[in-house]
């Protein structure tokens, strides 16, 4: 069932957001070679705090941290640990606040120190892949158009589209209907209307879109590593 947000909820759905994009903006000053991932959440749970919120993902489906930490062949849900950030690494870091009973959910992916002109094309197709996707989210489209611009654009240069993991609606709930693959067919799946809003998460890989699931129930890699 969809939920519709009336103006003044979008309007909370927003504050949220944009406190989660400026804890992103910060941690983007400290991702560098040496530094810890369990450093990145624990400088990103006191930052949303001070900002009136509460993190988004700590305890939520019992998850440990307020950041989802990926490095490398991690596709999502990475826990944070000790170990120090390498250069050329690449992190995607995931990033959600609670403010006003209203959840903001926001992932950037970022290089260490020097990284490959392959893991920089990388960087930059799965980005403007999210703007294609942004592009075809409007009033009267479908989930599948969504899907569509996302995977035609990153299956033009090469790159496996994820299959399993999905966007999704936002709203009192992390996760709401309705569920946005990252690859479908136009006009298909549900329509959007006024009021809708939604989380457009591409997750784009080298090689094959299989991803394999870990023993702790949470870090996701690729299958081909």
């Amino acid at each position: 069932m969809l939920n519709l947000k009336s103006a003044e909820e979008i309007e909370y759905i927003r504050e949220s957001a944009l406190i989660v994009s400026k804890t992103l903006g910060m941690l983007a000053a400290e991702v560098k070679p040496g530094i810890s991932t369990l450093k990145l959440d624990q400088l990103a749970e006191t930052f949303i705090r001070d900002h009136g919120a509460i993190p988004g993902f700590l305890g939520l489906y019992d998850f440990p941290n307020t950041l989802c930490v990926s490095p490398n062949t991690q596709v999502v849900h990475g826990i944070p640990n000790d170990k120090p950030l390498e250069n050329g690494d690449i992190i995607s870091i995931d990033c959600g606040a609670l403010k006003n009973e209203f959840y903001g959910d926001h992932a950037y992916t970022f290089a260490v120190g020097e990284i490959t002109t392959e893991t920089q094309k990388l960087l930059e197709v799965t980005k403007a892949s999210l703007y294609e996707g942004i592009k075809a989210f409007k009033k009267n489209n479908r989930v599948g158009d969504v899907g569509y611009a996302i995977q035609n654009y990153c299956e033009s240069f090469g790159y496996g589209v994820v299959r399993e993991l999905v966007g999704h609606g936002l709203g009192r709930v992390m996760h709401e209907e309705p569920e946005m693959p990252n690859y479908g067919k136009r006009g298909r799946g549900k329509k959007f209307i006024d009021g809708m809003v939604v989380a457009i998460e591409p997750m784009i890989n080298m090689g094959t879109h299989r991803i394999k699931h870990h023993n702790d129930g949470w870090t996701i890699t690729t299958k081909d590593g």
